[in-house]
């Protein structure tokens, strides 16, 4: 109704969240999958050759099957992001806000200092994801709850001979997917997908309403998508997020890591909220019940229209997606949250 804002000043807004529903319908995937590498944090996934790359604190690690990971290059502070451009060329961003092409450091703008996401078209234009003005990419939670929407994006043509800002106005731009002659961008806080194109630079909203805190997307075999969601949306965060003087005092008081505010891996400290009442009965955690953290994979089609997901439900322990790669018939994905890298075979998809 025209009327709801100014209602909702005297009787309270209500708060909802989209449902795990239809395409999102909850199952336990990501849990009953063995892991395929036991790794800290593992961050950024990479299919490069034959091997499986991933991002480990200031590492960038070699992963095989039954195999310790193998440490292939460390850096000066974390890694935040990587890429590969077509002609092999290894793309690292740092969580200073440097960015590195095959080990040499490119100049960049100065608004340029969070890079949360890096993709390569097919034509060698490098895009790349700027998630905040304000705050460093592990600084993601400050963001949220300061309702930052700094976020930019930017691209490079072939050649690295200089970024161009594309877009401005971005609440947390947190994966990128090249797509014809644009890029596909998902919007943390917003919960949804953009498309930017790369010539009007005009931006369109291809999926809104998300479940969850959207990440990274990588490319599936038939032209679709998968897409990741590091953390689920739950009504208690939703409703701080709307009372301006208790999140600011939550901030000013309280350490990040107890805030109500999403999280990659939760259950882990008596000090956590969101433990009690409708979360555990006799000791068992309801699977179905409010979580901080959570594990969520969705396959989008040709359409970018959600066709089915993978989750590790609030009782799991794979939680924190944060990215994922398809190789050789198998999907990768990184659990930040549960320390530990899976692959899960698409045939059965």
């Amino acid at each position: 109704m025209i009327l709801d804002p100014i209602l909702d000043m005297f009787r309270g807004k209500a708060v909802t969240i989209p449902p795990l529903d239809g395409a999102f319908r909850p199952n336990t995937r990501l849990d009953d999958e063995p892991a395929f590498a036991e790794l800290t944090e593992p961050d950024n996934l990479l299919a490069s050759g034959e091997r499986l790359l991933a991002s480990s604190g200031n590492a960038v690690c070699s992963l095989g099957a039954g195999a310790e990971p193998k440490v292939v290059e460390t850096f000066a502070s974390p890694v935040s992001a990587l890429a590969l451009s077509p002609s092999g060329e290894l793309t690292v961003a740092l969580e200073s806000g440097k960015l590195l092409i095959s080990g040499k450091e490119v100049s960049l703008p100065t608004d340029v200092r969070c890079i949360t996401a890096l993709a390569y078209a097919d034509d060698g234009t490098l895009w790349l994801a700027n998630g905040s003005a304000e705050h460093a990419p592990s600084q993601w939670a400050a963001d949220l709850m300061k309702k930052g929407a700094s976020g930019s994006l930017w691209r490079c043509g072939p050649g690295a001979i200089g970024f161009q800002k594309v877009a401005g106005d971005i609440a947390f731009p947190n994966g990128l997917h090249p797509a014809g002659e644009g890029v596909l961008v998902s919007e943390s806080w917003r919960h949804q997908l953009i498309r930017f194109s790369s010539a009007t630079r005009n931006r369109s909203t291809v999926l809104t309403h998300l479940p969850g805190y959207p990440a990274r997307l990588a490319p599936a075999r038939d032209g679709g998508a998968w897409l990741t969601l590091f953390a689920p949306r739950n009504r208690l965060i939703e409703f701080v997020l709307q009372e301006t003087h208790y999140r600011q005092d939550m901030i000013d008081q309280v350490p990040p890591a107890y805030w109500i505010a999403p999280a990659l891996a939760s259950n882990r400290s008596f000090l956590e909220p969101l433990q009690c009442g409708g979360i555990r009965t006799m000791g068992i955690h309801k699977p179905w019940s409010p979580s901080r953290s959570y594990g969520l994979v969705v396959r989008l089609d040709q359409n970018m229209q959600p066709q089915f997901s993978l989750h590790s439900r609030a009782n799991g322990t794979r939680h924190g997606i944060c990215s994922v790669v398809e190789k050789d018939g198998k999907l990768f994905i990184a659990s930040r949250g549960g320390d530990c890298v899976l692959a899960v075979d698409t045939g059965g998809f």
